[in-house]
């Protein structure tokens, strides 16, 4: 196949691939960097919000306690729901321009993964809060009659099954991150569509361009989820909590 003189469809995707081989390969590390760091912290994030939006409060606390956890629990409402229902490209726009109208600056690779942390806390955020709520209340019940408490109660006994109800999600959404990161190319990240979008305009060939990421984006989502179908299954036959009458029974 003549490289310097491609004359089809075939031979462009393949000219293209070759000729910025190295481009998309610096693409490539970008969208997988930004969609990793952005979707481990983001769910962390979620946790953490889920856990707030999950805490109820007593009217047998303090006024202080009371009037706290009410603003932390409107917070994070607010939160969710901004996140959850704007669009990531216009997220992007607004935090990284909002930065640098705010004299803050930032590179534009930081400000995506800001975004997909937001983004993703958001999300998980009211996943977290469902498989909190899918966990039985008799095992919580449980353990409080052996003094645990809610704290103790609530990573000890409620988050590990939580975890694994949350898993598909978890799942599910890194790889909508990993697809996401392209609308970043908004705001000057060198990710997989802005390297298309470049390879694709010196030839003016933006269709053959497209379809090498197109097939990128293809072959890692598709190894990725058959690995974490695996990690799944793996966590399915694994009991990652006692459950109190089996404790009681073993201390007796």
């Amino acid at each position: 196949m003549n490289f310097t003189d491609p004359s089809n469809i075939l031979e462009w995707i393949v000219y293209l691939a070759n000729e910025y081989k190295f481009m998309f390969l610096e693409g490539l590390w970008t969208t997988l960097y930004i969609a990793v760091i952005g979707t481990f912290f983001g769910f962390i994030l979620g946790y953490l919000v889920g856990m707030v939006q999950d805490i109820k409060i007593n009217k047998q606390d303090n006024i202080v306690k009371r009037i706290v956890m009410r603003v932390v629990k409107i917070v994070c409402v607010v939160y969710v729901e901004i996140f959850r229902g704007t669009p990531m490209i216009v997220q992007g726009m607004i935090v990284y321009y909002g930065m640098l109208q705010a004299d803050i600056k930032i590179s534009p690779a930081l400000a995506g993964i800001l975004v997909v942390v937001l983004n993703t806390g958001a999300y998980m955020a009211e996943t977290v809060r469902g498989g909190i709520n899918s966990v039985d209340k008799g095992q919580k019940e449980g353990a409080w009659s052996l003094g645990m408490s809610p704290m103790l109660t609530m990573f000890r006994v409620v988050l590990p099954q939580a975890f694994k109800n949350v898993v598909p999600e978890m799942v599910n959404t890194f790889l909508t991150n990993l697809k996401m990161t392209s609308v970043l190319n908004v705001i000057g990240v060198s990710e997989l569509f802005l390297v298309a979008k470049t390879a694709g305009g010196t030839y003016y060939k933006y269709f053959e361009a497209y379809l090498v990421i197109a097939v990128i984006y293809f072959v890692i989502c598709f190894v990725l989820n058959r690995l974490f179908l695996l990690l799944e299954k793996k966590l399915a036959k694994k009991k990652a909590y006692t459950l109190a009458v089996e404790y009681m029974e073993g201390t007796a």
